[in-house]
């Protein structure tokens, strides 16, 4: 089975597609990794410590958690595309005044917006692509290709900018542009909404099913394993006067990568299944994973980067697919609660790991238990599909 419902795609498909790849390139590419690459100049400029700027990382993280619990909710309630372009425009704004402050507390409370506008984002764009009844694999890659997309541009915008010294509040400020003028080509291209399926009696009640229980846990762990070395590459990175002048490439090569990871696990899911292909791809990132153990090593940190960058957005494509086709209710719910999982495991995830750095004295410790959590994760994907549940 592919990774979304065999429906035949059409030119009405691929422009919702194409909304979704610029949703998701504004909300995710630009509002959540956008903080990478504009750090270290905020760091210098600013002269924030490095507990400071994990702080603000952290809200973002605790934003996006707290925006999936609450687009859970059933009292989020008609358009799902007024709900997306409302979140969007929080997402400019948002990151405009990012750049319109210094002081530490507002940034802090920016990000926690910030994060609870891309949760809305991620949720509302794909219930809207995925729910669509003409959409096929093509026109799902391309939606989840926007944070690949998001990445590269944001990425190159800040690059550029440096290197013509301009200061850290306009990184800020053309990004947040950048993400408004997004919203308008989104809006141009969703232009309605057909409708969210009806919740039927037995779907209402809290407890899920044992299938998306495990589903739910094993995309909880794949958060905690990709955020641990997302996070800290480019510090490891920083931190070696051998491959220091990376930096910047390094976040490139892991946008680059991530574009078209989706269609590549897409077409290996039809022919595998969607949940040996979410195996195989938690497999595939541990590996990348570990490869940033050698970060002292040029080969080591492109490794990582482009095999995290070239699985990350596959398997939050596969994870959702998965959730949507083992749940039969309104998808938003489903993929709210496989979002709040993933939040969850980011929010664990940079933490755990710092006191790991600050206990043993190396990244040594966190990266294995990151490797490992994504081992478990492929190993919990692979007991759904041993009990045969819906052929996935």
């Amino acid at each position: 089975m592919s990774a979304t419902p065999g429906r035949g795609t059409n030119s009405n498909s691929f422009r919702l597609a194409l909304g979704g790849l610029g949703a998701l390139a504004a909300g995710l590419g630009i509002g959540r990794f956008v903080y990478t690459p504009i750090l270290p100049v905020m760091v210098q400029a600013l002269g924030l410590t490095t507990a400071e700027a994990g702080l603000i990382a952290s809200a973002n993280f605790l934003g996006y958690l707290a925006g999936a619990i609450v687009a859970r909710s059933r009292h989020i309630r008609g358009s799902r595309r007024t709900w997306l372009l409302m979140a969007l425009a929080v997402n400019g704004v948002a990151i405009v005044a990012m750049g319109a402050t210094t002081a530490l507390a507002h940034h802090l409370m920016l990000r926690v917006i910030g994060g609870g506008a891309s949760a809305f984002i991620l949720i509302f764009a794909s219930a809207l692509v995925l729910d669509s009844p003409t959409v096929g694999d093509e026109a799902s890659s391309v939606h989840f290709a926007g944070v690949g997309f998001g990445i590269i541009i944001s990425a190159a915008t800040v690059a550029l900018l440096f290197y013509f010294g301009v200061s850290w509040r306009w990184l800020w400020f053309v990004n947040g542009v950048t993400c408004i003028l997004l919203l308008a080509a989104v809006a141009s291209l969703i232009l309605d909404d057909h409708g969210a399926p009806a919740l039927r009696a037995s779907e209402s009640r809290d407890r899920l099913p044992l299938k998306l229980r495990l589903l739910v846990a094993a995309y909880g762990l794949f958060g905690f394993g990709y955020v641990v070395t997302a996070t800290f590459l480019v510090a490891i990175v920083r931190r070696s006067q051998v491959i220091a002048p990376l930096e910047p490439w390094i976040w490139i090569v892991f946008g680059v990568s991530a574009m078209p990871s989706v269609a590549l696990w897409n077409h290996l899911s039809s022919q595998w299944g969607i949940l040996n292909t979410f195996a195989v791809a938690c497999l595939v990132e541990a590996i990348g994973v570990a490869a940033s153990l050698i970060g002292t090593a040029v080969a080591g940190v492109l490794l990582a980067a482009i095999l995290l960058g070239g699985t990350f957005m596959g398997l939050t494509a596969l994870g959702l697919s998965a959730a949507y086709n083992l749940s039969t209710e309104d998808p938003r719910r489903i993929i709210a609660l496989m979002t709040a999982a993933f939040g969850t495991g980011q929010i664990v995830g940079p933490g755990l790991a710092g006191l790991m750095v600050d206990k043993f004295g190396s990244f040594t410790a966190p990266t294995l238990a990151a490797a490992i959590s994504l081992v478990i994760a492929a190993i919990l994907a692979l007991c759904i599909r041993a009990r045969k549940i819906n052929a996935l």
